[in-house]
């Protein structure tokens, strides 16, 4: 094992030169630095030949020692991982002075197979760099021949075209996988599990949460469930807006409109109205401005009264923010601005002694790295602290004190900067090691109403989400109605699909969209039923579930005995084409982790559906006489449904909608 160690890493270390050396052989190539007699030109390719002979052997020895150089867990069940890892070493094998790995796609049409490498253009150019000529047909020809032992998940292999590799999918292994599902569950990719930290929702105190902070929720929770599906240890944090002037200019509002409030709790249900009257005065009258700014001194050197004030207008909001989180199904830990108080104080200090803080008219500023873009302001000319402040003792929070490996922040694309900024500090004062930790910023466009303008409402307000919301329950009943469900549901079947349908719609037509784009707010396009929506989605997801249900005896009362006594064969077209479709699940879950964009997920499930439907449409699951009585069960079509219902179960928790068994 050690010898194979050292071989590893030679091998790697001789790829970096030989990477190196074609650099410097590509520049002669155009011209650059040739002369004749040039002697180090000699050199290099002697030391190009060289090293390539060398590559060959460690990579003769790896193989023989039954070890691959691009490795990976097949037990994570990604075809795609697979794939690569045979085709990859399949390159290494007849190409080992080419430094490529395979690259694997979803074949467009059926007639092209189910997957297709396409690598062997790249390696033809990588020959022809290296004056070696070979076509990519002959370059796919010689992978493929290197491919003569059975890959498990493959029924056979093409070529096409120019060097394309098609690839066709085995059946046997599609049922295998199938009965797995049925068996097992879904199983979870195999990857490394984190401390991940995932910063979202964010609200400001006395403010109600209005549109804005729809997609930082309904985004945040959802990546939040994605990971912790996958096994890591999950912080879902609330960075709600607690601290600061604005709080000194309440508190004195409180003090002149509920003088007893230390006694008696004041009836502030509005706290909106409440907030817009107290900065109606701060505007207009110096006296109340002086006053409110004594407030926030004395709130921040800790005066009891004060800080019962604070809390008191911080639990009326909370409480709000609850509802809405409570209807929403979205858990979160909240750690406001204050939390980070005394963490500021600190962290000013160090980055003082360590020399990072440079004075700019009055302020205190921190450069990132390299001094690129705009500096933080870590300290205001009146010696106040800002965002910038309470991020970065956030960030040196969360990874020294809750030993966070991931941090994630779910804000809109305008703050992108601001966090590059962030990082970048970070980096610079040792906080975020990059070999240690991962950042992201996952960024959103804005909401837009269907005139294309930002959403507002007919006033020019911004929309409330509890009104948002509402709105979303009233239209969800009339289409419940209008297709007269409230003539066969109970009044708790019929309140539990409103809900369902109302908050299902809003947070897909959310997540159906690629998180960086703006997208338009349109009840009338998320409730309709046909497409790529929610309604169309859930409708689907209990015609399914119903299917079972339906067929009666142990298919409805012990599917487990149906399961252990059946073989799933997946003849016809339509199923095989299902149950290709249910097998990328692992594929989908690799991709969201790399770009944490949750619409692959929304677009997998709509593929799942309409592949649903072609099958349904086709294959009969339960056969009728005409007097409506079942003649016919078809067993492994039934738990096809079976595992149809339970890739979709998952997918649907991680986008945080929840169905009903009747819609």
């Amino acid at each position: 094992m050690a010898d194979f160690d050292s071989a590893t890493k030679c091998i790697r270390n001789i790829e970096k030169e030989i990477l190196l050396l074609q650099s410097e052989v590509l520049k002669t190539r155009e011209g650059l630095g040739l002369e004749d007699d040039n002697v180090e030109l000699k050199k290099l390719m002697e030391e190009n030949t060289r090293l390539k002979h060398r590559l060959e052997i460690v990579q003769s020895a790896i193989v023989q020692e039954g070890g691959s150089i691009a490795s990976s867990d097949s037990g994570n069940q990604s075809i795609v991982g697979e794939l690569q890892q045979v085709f990859t070493e399949a390159i290494q094998k007849a190409f080992p002075s080419v430094l490529v790995e395979a690259v694997i796609t979803i074949s467009s049409s059926p007639k092209f197979g189910d997957y297709q490498c396409n690598s062997a253009m790249q390696i033809a150019q990588h020959l022809k760099q290296l004056s070696v000529k070979s076509s990519p047909r002959e370059v796919a020809q010689k992978l493929v021949a290197e491919l003569q032992k059975p890959i498990p998940c493959v029924d056979r292999l093409e070529i096409a075209g120019a060097g394309y590799v098609n690839i066709f999918l085995s059946r046997s292994y599609g049922e295998q996988r199938i009965m797995s599902i049925l068996r097992h569950g879904i199983v979870v990719p195999s990857i490394e599990k984190k401390r991940v930290i995932v910063d979202f929702s964010s609200p400001n105190v006395a403010k109600e949460m209005h549109v804005g902070h729809l997609r930082s929720t309904i985004i945040g929770d959802s990546i939040c469930r994605f990971l912790e599906y996958l096994g890591h240890d999950v912080l879902r944090i609330n960075h709600i807006g607690d601290w600061g002037t604005q709080f000194g200019m309440l508190i004195a509002h409180l003090q002149d409109r509920f003088p007893n409030f230390q006694t008696e709790s004041p009836p502030i249900s509005d706290l909106q109205a409440f907030y817009k009257e107290s900065k109606v005065r701060f505007d207009s009258d110096e006296v109340f401005k002086k006053r409110a700014y004594e407030c926030v001194v004395k709130l921040q050197s800790g005066e009891l009264s004060y800080l019962k004030a604070w809390n008191l207008i911080c639990d009326v909001s909370r409480k709000e923010f609850q509802t809405i989180y409570n209807r929403l199904d979205v858990k979160l830990v909240e750690r406001g601005e204050s939390f980070y108080q005394s963490r500021m104080e600190k962290i000013v200090e160090e980055l003082k002694q360590d020399g990072f803080l440079e004075e700019d008219e009055g302020r205190l500023i921190m450069w990132g790295e390299n001094r690129a873009g705009i500096p933080l302001t870590i300290v205001k000319s009146d010696g106040g602290f800002t965002y910038d402040t309470s991020d970065m003792a956030a960030i040196k929070q969360r990874l020294q004190e809750e030993k966070a490996d991931w941090l994630i922040y779910v804000t809109d694309a305008g703050q992108a900067t601001h966090f590059q900024t962030i990082f970048s500090c970070a980096k610079r004062a040792k906080i975020l090691q990059e070999s240690k930790h991962r950042v992201d910023h996952v960024g959103f466009g804005v909401v837009l109403g269907e005139d294309g303008k930002k959403f507002k409402t007919r006033s020019g307000d911004t929309v409330k989400l509890t009104e948002l919301l509402n709105e979303g329950l009233r239209r969800a009943m009339e289409k419940l109605v209008q297709k007269e469900r409230n003539l066969v549901l109970t009044e708790e079947e019929l309140v539990a699909a409103q809900e369902s349908v109302a908050y299902g719609c809003i947070k897909y037509a959310d997540l159906s969209h690629n998180r960086n784009n703006e997208y338009v707010f349109s009840f009338d396009k998320m409730l309709e039923d046909k497409g790529n929506t929610a309604v169309y989605l859930l409708y689907a997801y209990t015609r399914i579930r119903s299917i079972a249900r339906k067929c009666g005896g142990d298919f409805a009362n012990d599917m487990q005995k149906v399961i252990d006594s059946t073989v799933i064969k997946l003849d016809h077209e339509k199923e095989w084409k299902l149950a290709k479709v249910l097998l990328r699940f692992t594929d989908v879950m690799l991709l969201i982790m790399k770009n944490l964009s949750l619409h692959h997920l929304c677009e997998f499930v709509y593929e799942i559906c309409t592949a649903f439907s072609e099958f349904y449409d086709s294959c009969y699951c339960i056969e009728k006489n005409k007097q409506g009585e079942i003649i016919t069960v078809y067993p492994s079509r039934v738990l096809l449904c079976e595992a149809t219902s339970k890739v979709l179960e998952k997918c649907f928790d991680i986008l945080g909608l929840k169905p009903v068994h009747k819609i």
